[in-house]
């Protein structure tokens, strides 16, 4: 008997003492990869993106494009390894945005944009300051967040700077925790000494402000001299001396008009405490009786370092916190941990492991009812041993233990037993034989028989799984520890299965079966039940016909499930997490407290939701992003009229509803605010996978700034009228109003006064300028002493107007009116460039009927065709699926968003799975030596789609990339059954059996291992089903494997019928 690759590693192996040690070393490697591999939530996507901030004093958004941001752009564009450039332009400043191509290096993004930019920066226009570049990558992300506010009874007792000065103390101690990584603080700030002049005063005693200015900054200065000789040493010498508290910054004087000395304290208020206008930051908490408690709050966020292992560093800061409590950490502080990734982490890789332990369980179970208790023994040794060897080599390749990767091991537990049961299965069949051949040459002939079908069929299941690690975009690394983590598993298998597996069932086996189940020609009871079946399937040609028709229609109808919307298509479900976020954006120019009491307002709603456990609100400061902020940019987010409230949840064992039906509801509810016009609140949900800037996303490319924003607009009332469409917002928003102050050139000259003098002076005047700094001593950070109206004072009244500012070479004051002019103005529409083009933005999520965009673009399509363009004098703009438009001569629309990674994944997934059938073909052409045998083989294919269909129907699940993932893994999964099929009917075959009795026999003793292997499949399956992201995965498996085998064991049958009817009938 020809041996084959198979038979010949199971005959040097199954006497081997080598065998058993490597047994042991697998397990050891792979123990020790799962101690050490790091642990992740998700997968660590490097998208670098580097932003370049500009200056442009002076400009408007229009100016400062054209003069900075444009240059910029191509300078950026030239960097190799930028995938898209980004512009956003406003008044006075432009922000240039580098976006990389997926997994490159962040430092090594940010070094080539710096060396391209100070090589080109002899370009600069004149005037404009050097930019300021920074890198942020998913390293960037804090995986903890420490929350700092007084406990009830002592809130009186701390306020936004007290809190801070401890958050800072705090943040460098737990900085010293090994492999922490960035570190920032969120909400409050330092206290500082504060001169506030009183316009009115410093008229009245005759001061210019210029000279507050002086007296402050000129008494805040010491001067090291040089060195004394005092008793043979040499001793410093150091003049001056330095401000420490506010009553020594009161008491400097300053001259008067009448040349008398005037105490700062007479013409100025100054005081020390926190900044009137900074950031800030509230916690509410629920207590356990229901109540909710509201204090004072800042934040202090840690990322890990890139590699670190998110559980390790997570749980080192946590520890490192209650070592300081009582000592650094007052006791009538509380410490929130509001953010902890290594918590989740930890908890999902715990969980997953667990439903890999059961899957490992209920396969060997079923291998115990199906064959035999001893043979189940050596499937409860395979199936370990074979993941603890993708673990290692998962580690070795670079990858971390997150829910993808666990994933492919449960999904792909059920497809790796396949080798070891057809094999354990085989063997024990061979055994059950009434001949004189020995246990072991019994066993090497057996894994001999279905060795070369099985080595076919484990490769054309690597080739249906490895295309996927070509999908490009952000879900291609994503989704990549799928296909490699599968790939291994497959291929450690077939060699776990042909050299561990028969060694272990010579020691442990028996050769004759007394459960029994037996092992007999017929194929048992279920070998028995398929023959009636089949018989009628393949009595005539006709029957076989009509039975592949019926197949064919089944499959069609299942297929137009899609377009009738029976099944809906998405790229992934939303999660059930623990957090939602709600984004505040108030009309341009609004003040900080106003911004401050909506968010109170959202803060009032959220309290009535019974899983809402705590919440954190920011004003004038973002917070602290996760994934999603990073590609959005809402570290950004750092004005008045921008604000974000951070709700933390119940876990999602101790409530009915998820995270997203939590969402939905709050955004109900949050509708019942009376907002001002131009103010929007948005539910921003944590995305299952790869962030966006919005689900939904028009951008408006036009011939000029006007067309393009009114066609923005009308885009944006279409958004509005689809009732699934919800959180609409545009790019250009509100122009903030300004007020312009013309500094009158002639007047100046007249009182020999300099521009800058008044500019500076204003700028004091309207925002803070400082000064100095009083140290405090004790370790403690000093004080920074800054010269700032009081807010009160901040309107342009005829108290600011007769604030004297300067005075003349003569003496004589001059009066801020006396050189300025007033008048009202608004400011330029934000300004936004993509790769080059302009482009306005509309943009909204989708919640309800329909979550997916394809829905919300295919109901803007109909409205857009619908809508009276010419009534608004406008041309009805064109729609793109795809690519930036050439012509910018006419309006257009290019979706972008979720689309855009959507249509990237389904056509690339899609190109994987032509790639994986060529692949699949070629496998099987080179094993059967023909060209039509490998198409019969991969009809059953398609038929997939009917399960999956049903599947998804069921369940009212959308079709998402994860359902698409185990539709390509079932290609290679059913042709894995099909050639095993036609392989032992090519062999069963001889000139003196009908075609009908060869196709019955053979299907009768495949049926029960085909079976067993799709069980095994379905019960890996089976454990994920619940898995909000992975569940499509979990029901194309379950489903998909339950109709495509029961229908493969009879199509393939019916083909060789159709085709090759010999005319014989079964005597079987």
């Amino acid at each position: 008997m020809n041996l084959g690759i198979s038979g010949r590693l199971t005959k040097a192996t199954i006497a081997s003492p080598l065998t058993p040690l490597f047994l042991l070393a697998a397990i050891a490697v792979g123990l020790l990869a799962l101690l050490s591999i790091p642990r992740e939530e998700e997968p660590q996507i490097s998208v670098p993106m580097v932003d370049i901030q500009v200056m442009a004093p002076g400009l408007s958004a229009t100016d400062a494009t054209e003069l900075v941001g444009i240059p910029l752009e191509t300078i950026v564009k030239s960097v190799d390894g930028v995938e898209h450039v980004y512009t956003q332009a406003q008044d006075d400043g432009v922000m240039v945005t580098a976006r990389f191509l997926v997994g490159s290096d962040p430092e090594d993004a940010s070094i080539r944009i710096e060396e391209k930019l100070r090589a080109n920066w002899d370009r600069k226009p004149v005037g404009i300051p050097d930019p300021k570049v920074t890198v942020r990558g998913i390293n960037d992300v804090p995986a903890v967040v420490l929350t700092l506010s007084p406990k009830p009874g002592a809130v009186g007792q701390w306020n936004d700077a007290s809190l801070y000065e401890l958050a800072s103390k705090l943040r460098t101690e737990i900085a010293k925790v090994d492999n922490v990584g960035l570190t920032f603080l969120v909400g409050g700030g330092p206290e500082e000494i504060r001169i506030a002049p009183d316009p009115a005063k410093l008229r009245q005693y005759g001061v210019p402000l210029g000279s507050v200015i002086e007296a402050a900054s000129e008494a805040n200065r010491s001067f090291p001299l040089g060195n004394i000789r005092e008793d043979g040493k040499a001793v410093g010498v150091t003049a001056g001396r330095t401000l420490s508290s506010a009553q020594e910054v009161g008491l400097l004087t300053v001259r008067s008009g009448t040349g008398a000395p005037v105490y700062l304290r007479d013409i100025a208020s100054v005081s020390q405490g926190p900044r009137e206008d900074q950031a800030r930051a509230w916690r509410w908490a629920k207590a356990e009786n229901g109540k909710w408690n509201s204090a004072p709050a800042v934040s202090i966020a840690f990322a890990k370092r890139a590699g670190a292992n998110a559980v390790v560093v997570s749980d080192a800061i946590l520890e490192r916190v209650e070592k300081l409590k009582g000592r650094l950490i007052p006791d009538d502080v509380e410490v929130a941990v509001t953010r902890n990734y290594g918590e989740t982490a930890n908890e999902k890789a715990n969980e997953l492991l667990f439903h890999l332990a059961l899957a490992t369980v209920s396969i060997v179970v079923l291998i115990g009812f199906a064959i035999g208790w001893r043979e189940a023994g050596v499937t409860a040794v395979v199936i370990p041993t074979t993941i603890l060897l993708t673990m290692f080599a998962s580690n070795l390749m670079g990858y971390t233990i997150n829910r993808v990767s666990l994933f492919a091991l449960i999904f792909s537990i059920g497809i790796l037993v396949d080798d070891a049961i057809v094999m354990i299965e085989n063997i024990a069949r061979h055994w059950a034989m009434d001949d004189d051949r020995s246990r072991t040459q019994a066993a090497i002939e057996a894994v001999a028989e279905v060795g070369n079908p099985t080595v076919v069929a484990t490769l054309t299941v690597v080739a249906a799984l490895l295309p996927m690690l070509f999908v490009s975009g952000l879900m291609g690394p994503y989704m990549a520890p799928i296909p490699v983590n599968a790939s291994a598993a497959m291929i450690f298998s077939f060699f776990v299965a042909v050299v561990i597996a028969p060694w272990l069932m010579i020691r442990f086996a028996r050769r004759t079966l007394a459960n029994g189940h037996g092992h007999d020609e017929s194929g048992g009871k279920l070998g028995q039940l398929y023959a009636r079946v089949a018989h009628r399937v393949i009595d005539t040609r006709k029957s076989a016909r009509n039975f592949l028709i019926g197949v064919g229609v089944a499959t069609l109808v299942a297929c137009s499930m899609f377009y009738f919307k029976a099944v809906t298509v998405k790229l992934l479900p939303f999660d059930n997490k623990s957090e939602v976020q709600v984004v505040v954006d108030m009309p341009e120019g609004t003040a900080l407290e106003s911004t401050g009491r909506v968010l109170e307002d959202v803060a009032g709603i959220v309290r009535g939701l019974p899983e809402a456990t705590s919440m954190e609100a920011y004003v004038g400061t973002s917070a602290p992003f996760n994934f999603n902020g990073l590609v959005r940019h809402y570290f950004l987010r750092a004005q008045p009229e921008q604000g974000d409230v951070m709700v933390t949840l119940l876990p999602k064992g101790d409530r009915s509803r998820s995270s997203h039906e939590i969402a939905l509801d709050l955004r109900q509810r949050l509708k019942a605010l009376k907002l001002s016009a131009g103010a929007s609140i948005k539910v921003v949900e944590t995305p299952p996978g790869p962030p966006v800037l919005a689900t939904l996303l028009a951008e408006v490319y036009g011939p000029d700034a006007a067309t393009r924003q009114k066609t923005a607009t009308e885009l944006e009332k279409i958004f509005r009228s689809v009732p699934y469409i919800v959180d609409v917002d545009n790019s250009f928003g509100t122009p903030r109003p300004k007020v312009r102050l013309d500094i009158q050139r002639d007047r100046l000259d007249y009182y020999g006064l300099s521009q800058r003098q008044i500019a500076d002076s204003i700028g004091m005047l309207l925002g803070s300028q400082t000064v100095g700094y009083a140290p405090r001593g004790d370790g403690r950070t000093p004080l920074p002493i800054t010269i700032a109206l009081e807010q009160k004072d901040r309107s342009w009244t005829q108290a600011l107007s007769s604030t004297p500012v300067a005075q003349t070479p003569g003496g004589e004051l001059v009066d801020l009116g006396a050189v300025v002019d007033v008048r009202t103005e608004t400011g330029s529409p934000a300004i936004f460039r993509r790769d080059g083009r302009y482009a306005d933005m509309v943009t909204a999520e989708l919640a309800g009927a329909y979550e997916a965009p394809i829905y919300g673009m295919l109901a803007v399509d109909r409205a857009v065709n619908d809508y009276d363009w010419a009534a608004k004098g406008l041309a009805k703009p064109e729609i793109r699926l795809n690519g930036q438009p050439e012509d910018e001569s006419v309006a257009s629309i290019l979706w972008d968003g979720e689309w855009e990674i959507t249509w990237v994944t389904f056509r690339d997934m899609g190109g994987a799975f032509m790639v994986a059938l060529l692949g699949i073909y070629i496998l099987v052409v080179a094993q059967f030596r023909s060209f039509r045998l490998p198409l019969v083989i991969l009809t059953p294919v398609p038929l997939t789609l009917v399960g999956i269909v049903i599947g998804h129907m069921l369940f009212r699940a959308p079709f998402t990339a994860t359902s698409m993932i185990g539709f390509i893994a079932l290609a290679g999964i059913i042709v894995r059954n099909s050639i095993l099929l036609v392989d032992f009917i090519r062999h069963t075959a001889t000139p003196d059996k009908s075609l009908r009795d060869v196709l019955l026999e053979a299907g009768t003793i495949r049926f029960k291992p085909i079976v067993l292997t799709a069980a095994a499949a379905m019960i890996g399956a089976a454990v994920i089903l619940t898995d909000p992201i992975f569940q499509g995965l979990a029901i194309s498996l379950l489903f998909g494997l339950a109709s495509s085998t029961l229908l493969t064991v009879l199509v393939i049958p019916a083909i060789y019928i159709v085709l090759r009817d010999d005319g014989k009938p079964a005597t079987r």
